[in-house]
């Protein structure tokens, strides 16, 4: 007689199912994604299509051993902090657009404690951290309390944050953090080299000086924010005012707060990635750009997309998206345009908008959801059995 299945055994089940879903859904958006990548090289030059191209793409950093996987990791760890910030955003159902801003925000409270105040490497990026988070509480603020939609107003100050930045470090052309010979900011190395997060071998490892500890950070804090969410009463609270902030006002939630909360968590998530680039020495800011947000604030929505807001899946989905990028950079220019690698990103993201529709069409493939149930479900009721007269 087979055993009876618990509710808390369905919902394992459930879960693990929902689980391998996800993957699988994940992994056939990058395969079709570099499918359509491959014809794209077969149109543009077929001769060197798959030697010269497509395999570069495939290669990424490990083309250019040790140095190409070494700029793989540097790429990563801020594209694995923005990815969580958005995805943070998305558990408790709110859409944080405004990554790029809260990272630009990050990035001048790092650059500035780094440069003019000349505070360690963990004190920038706490300040980093916390300059982001106050750019994400003022959407937070006008979501909770005015109902603002958090789209439009993370937009707006995507833009503010933008200007405001490039005119307080470009300061007239005199400004403390700007370096007029170079027209960027000074290089944290040698300004402030107590500033900068420790290598802990990894610039030896990869022949890079900008390869540190912050990829590890990076995943500490996935790892960290996963646990918030998953195993916390307050990551609880967050997730539940996401699906229903009214249900979660009922029950005894403060959805206003939560709101609030969500947000400012979200934009210490990217202001903390911006501070793990620049004080690894990975980048100087330019103030002169003012036509551009940084593109690691809209990347983050790609890999949260990639890995369905899952904070672990975020780790491997900008690693990926990082691997390729970097492929992408090694492509003969004579033959191919290094925007190709963008190109296949573009789609696999692009697809990541059904990924919906493939997790159905894969449980229906793999027959998920026949003894499912609803796991909050009452256990079915013994069969009734009727004795005839007489027995």
């Amino acid at each position: 007689m087979a055993k009876k299945q618990t509710p808390k055994m369905l919902g394992a089940k459930a879960k693990l199912q929902q689980s391998v879903q996800t993957v699988m859904a994940a992994l056939l958006c990058i395969l079709i994604g570099l499918v359509v990548g491959l014809v794209a090289l077969f149109i543009i030059n077929p001769e060197h299509a798959i030697d010269q191209g497509f395999m570069r793409i495939i290669q990424g950093g490990f083309y250019d051993f040790p140095y190409g996987v070494g700029r793989t990791l540097v790429n990563a760890a801020p594209l694995i902090m923005t990815g969580l910030s958005v995805a943070f955003a998305f558990k408790t159902g709110l859409f944080n657009i405004g990554a790029a801003g809260q990272y630009t925000l990050g990035a001048f409270g790092g650059l500035y404690c780094a440069l003019v105040l000349h505070l360690p490497w963990f004190v920038c990026l706490l300040v980093s951290a916390l300059f982001g988070a106050v750019w994400g509480a003022i959407p937070g603020f006008f979501k909770a309390y005015l109902n603002i939609n958090e789209v439009i107003t993370s937009i707006m100050f995507n833009w503010i944050g933008l200007y405001l930045v490039c005119e307080i470090i470009y300061g007239r052309g005199s400004g403390a953090m700007y370096d007029a010979n170079n027209t960027r900011t000074w290089k944290v190395a040698d300004a402030s080299p107590a500033s900068l997060i420790p290598s802990g071998g990894m610039s030896e490892l990869f022949h890079t000086s900008s390869n540190t500890i912050a990829i590890f950070l990076a995943v500490a804090v996935a790892i960290l924010v996963w646990i918030i969410l998953e195993k916390t009463t307050f990551g609880y609270e967050l997730k539940a005012v996401g699906l229903n902030k009214n249900a979660a006002r009922y029950a005894g939630i403060n959805e206003k707060k939560n709101i609030i909360l969500s947000m400012t968590i979200a934009g210490a998530l990217a202001g903390f990635g911006a501070g793990l680039l620049y004080l690894s020495g990975g980048a100087e800011w330019n103030p002169l750009n003012t036509t551009t947000l940084p593109a690691m604030g809209f990347n983050g929505i790609a890999t949260a997309l990639l890995a369905s807001s899952h904070p672990i899946g975020t780790i491997f989905s900008s690693l990926f998206i990082s691997h390729i990028s970097v492929g992408g950079s090694f492509l003969p220019t004579r033959y191919f345009p290094p925007e190709i690698a963008d190109m296949i990103s573009g789609i696999i993201i692009y697809l990541c908008a059904f990924a919906m529709l493939f997790r159905s069409f894969i449980g229906r493939f793999l027959h998920f959801g026949k003894d499912g149930g609803n796991v909050n479900a009452e256990p079915d009721a013994p069969a009734a059995t009727t004795k005839k007269e007489g027995e």
